[in-house]
């Protein structure tokens, strides 16, 4: 049986994830800010921020579904876990 390879691995303190442990995940982590940087550019702030709020909400939405189906299952952790 495969051990499932995760992209990112879980906070040690709280809920969430943290940096990414594959270039998988590195790879969608530099997406993300390659993205909203297009979205700067595209949807400037001085002329249309609700459009570049709308598409980071999205990216960042995205990202988060990227995690939640690639990163360590969540829970809350109060750093008492062992890492290898």
């Amino acid at each position: 049986m495969t051990e499932r390879r995760y992209w990112f691995r879980a906070k040690r303190y709280g809920w969430g994830w943290g940096l990414p442990l594959t270039w998988e995940g590195w790879l969608a982590f530099a997406a993300v800010f390659v993205l909203i940087g297009v979205a700067t550019w595209l949807f400037p702030l001085g002329i249309r921020p609700g459009a570049w709020m709308a598409s980071v909400a999205i990216l960042m939405a995205l990202f988060t579904a990227v995690c939640w189906l690639t990163g360590e299952p969540l829970r809350w952790r109060w750093g008492g876990d062992r890492r290898p």
